[in-house]
């Protein structure tokens, strides 16, 4: 798990550091992932109709309901690594 937490918190920081900066639906995916990996499952309130952002995220986020964080970790590695 160390191996895959240190690949994990360097792929962050790569994240930072990208040439381009990823279309939305990638950003919300690699928010969600995020989310999962450091977090796991969404337990927060769904925000209201007025918050368009805050919704799209909660929405990425709740999509990955049950992913193991391990999983949603290696997932956002290999996102990252193929926009490096």
């Amino acid at each position: 798990m160390s191996d895959l937490k240190a690949a994990f918190e360097a792929a962050v920081a790569n994240s930072k550091s990208l040439t381009e900066r990823p279309d939305n639906a990638t950003l919300l995916k690699l928010y969600a992932l995020y989310k999962q990996g450091t977090a796991g499952d969404n337990t927060e309130k769904k925000p209201g109709f007025g918050d368009m952002v805050g919704r799209a995220k909660w929405d990425a986020w709740n999509g990955l309901k049950g992913t193991s964080n391990e999983d949603a970790m290696q997932q956002y590695i290999d996102l990252i690594g193929s926009l490096s």
